[in-house]
């Protein structure tokens, strides 16, 4: 078991392993004859990642079969179909499976195990090892979202794979040695008579992890650069054998971060192909973008280096093709290429759907509890850009909670602001039963609630900083609803406030459209020296977002999950009634006239 200090026994033996002397070896079972006369012979990796715990092709949100505007399909239980397709089809020849990381969180399914009935307490094994245990897996990254939960459920979820999980660059803070298993070599027959190849495997976790979970990883472990950490370990993997060197990493290739320069980079993947020599392809995640293939050159031996991306939740299968020759009594590449699979277009795999049904099946009845009783329909669907009730609905939950918990203390007396983002677009609590269901449709991500103290003059450079997320549009140029925010800036990076009024001007420069902020019903300004108390969640007071100001002590923490708290908030009350909570305080302007 791990403790709640660090890493388990098991991973820290594993890890010393790979500093050792002998290379890490995992054997591959000898395939049939097929390219033993062929002078070339051909490797392919199928690649899967950002899966979030989706399993069926089903939204709990909506209690339905999932469904997109795109008819995309998602879950384990589709790539499956496919893999296993591939598979037969190769039969004889080499076939991995790799995933890049964020698997145990993101639905209501692996929510439950977690928190509901969590498998540390249970023994009960992960629905997402369960299913990933069937396609069999050569090797898994570790994602950030793998460390929301505490390390002792990430480790025994970790124990209950049929195959290494990997984090290079993950380090046990007191040690100063890899936490997790940094890579693998396996060892794969290409069919008769062809000499062995080995698949150096290197799976690099996101650096981000330090401070979007920084409760559970914070003194225990450190998360060093994916760069340097591919330049330290490319060349170890090569010494030991590997022919071919794969990784699996879990960042984007925008070379950018959504945080500041404090840690080192977010999405460096294109960066890892362009300056670590020796790497012949990357799978990566994080972004939840499709990338079909993506070529770069390594600045040092003018390499092509494959990158591709397989978008998110089981939507799509990245496969790489590599063609092999010998030279000189070497592998070399002497092809690659990158395509990939849509899992629209096949059945869900049966053996996948059984092994996770009762979990399910138990999900299912779990979100479909009714929790209260709405007195109108409250949507998200305008919420980006108008104040609304729902988002309203968090605010005063955050706010309300905060409030009782400060009474009696030092902070008692001054007013208290709270943080809410447009998490969803399509978020609906309907007119008469509100579920559980719906409340999880509402607040998607599993944020525990904080609380900080902030000035006047800090509020408003937070209010301006969230405002970037708005193009900026003209006096009297149309509005198109659609296209108002910044594709650069996602909707879970906009926050609004409550507890002040102020105006957003659209017209102006990023970086002054705050042009009213008063305190609430009056026409007082903010002063700058004002004290306020911020409701907001972990992942915005520890960093996320790079939002100004908040990173700071908090006042308030509890541990308490948001969601939680909005569910026992609408159970005690019974009802959701906008105007036992509703208070428009901010709008859009341009030159003080409202956009909307």
């Amino acid at each position: 078991m791990t403790s709640p200090s660090g890493p388990s026994r098991r991973q820290v033996l594993a890890a010393a392993a790979a500093a050792a002397t002998a290379p890490l070896i995992a054997a591959a079972p000898a395939q049939a004859a097929g390219a033993a006369r062929s002078r070339t012979w051909d490797l392919t990796l199928l690649g899967t990642s950002d899966t979030h715990g989706n399993v069926y092709n089903w939204d709990y949100y909506r209690d339905a079969e999932y469904d997109d505007s795109k008819q995309n399909d998602i879950g384990v239980a589709k790539l499956a179909t496919l893999i296993n397709q591939i598979r037969a089809e190769r039969r004889g020849k080499a076939t991995l499976v790799l995933d890049a990381g964020d698997t145990i969180q993101g639905t209501p399914l692996a929510t439950y195990y977690a928190k509901q009935e969590p498998i540390t307490a249970t023994g009960e094994k992960h629905p997402m090892a369960r299913a990933m245990n069937i396609i069999d897996y050569d090797a898994v990254t570790l994602g950030n979202h793998e460390f929301n939960y505490g390390l002792p459920l990430l480790d025994l979820w970790i124990r209950q794979l049929g195959f290494p999980a990997l984090a290079a660059n993950a380090i046990n803070a007191k040690t100063g040695k890899p936490a997790f298993l940094p890579y693998v070599i396996k060892k794969v027959s290409l069919g008769f008579a062809a000499p062995t190849l080995r698949v150096g495997i290197l799976g690099l976790t996101n650096p981000g992890v330090a401070i979007w979970d920084k409760g559970n990883v914070e003194g225990k472990l450190r998360f060093d650069d994916m760069v340097a950490t591919a330049a330290k370990w490319v060349p170890i993997m090569r010494a030991r054998g590997a022919d071919l060197v794969l990784i699996s990493a879990h960042g984007g290739d925008s070379g950018t971060s959504s945080y500041g320069p404090e840690l080192p980079n977010e999405n460096p993947v294109a960066l890892i192909a362009q300056q670590v020599p020796g790497i012949d392809a990357i799978l990566f995640g994080h972004a939840h973008n499709e990338v079909v293939e993506k070529f770069v050159t390594n600045e040092k031996t003018g390499e092509q280096v494959l990158l591709s991306e397989p978008s998110k939740w089981g939507q799509r299968l990245t496969r790489m093709d590599f063609t092999l020759a010998r030279q000189h009594g070497r592998w070399k590449i002497t092809t690659k290429r990158a395509s990939m699979l849509n899992t629209n277009t096949v059945v869900e795999d049966p053996k996948v759907l059984a092994a996770v049904r009762a979990q399910h099946q138990k999900t299912i009845a779990y979100v479909n509890q009714v929790v209260a009783q709405a007195t109108v329909e409250m949507s998200t669907v305008e919420s980006r850009y108008k104040d609304t009730p729902i988002v309203d609905f968090i605010n005063h939950v955050q706010a309300e909670t905060v409030t009782t918990a400060l009474a009696g203390t030092q902070y008692a007396n001054l007013p208290v602001l709270s943080q809410a983002s447009p998490f969803s677009r399509t978020a609906v609590f309907p007119a008469g039963d509100v579920k559980i269901r719906d409340v999880a449709g509402l607040y998607v991500f599993d944020n525990t609630l904080e609380a900080v103290v902030l000035s006047g003059a800090e509020v408003r450079a937070y209010l301006e900083y969230s405002a970037k997320y708005f193009r900026t549009l003209a006096p009297g140029a149309p509005v198109d609803p659609e296209q108002i925010s910044d594709p650069a800036v996602p909707d879970y990076n906009y926050d609004a406030l409550s507890g002040v009024d102020y105006d957003i001007d659209i017209s102006k420069p990023v970086g002054q459209r705050i042009t009213r902020l008063v305190l609430p019903g009056t026409d007082t300004p903010v002063a700058d020296n004002a004290q306020f108390v911020v409701a907001v969640n972990n992942y915005r007071r520890s960093g996320g977002g790079n939002f100004p100001g908040i990173v700071k002590t908090q006042v308030y923490n509890a541990q308490q999950e948001i969601r939680q708290l909005l569910i026992d908030w609408a159970q005690a009350k019974a009802t959701i009634d906008p105007a036992d909570f509703f208070q428009p305080n901010w709008q859009l302007v341009r030159e003080g006239v409202p956009v909307f």
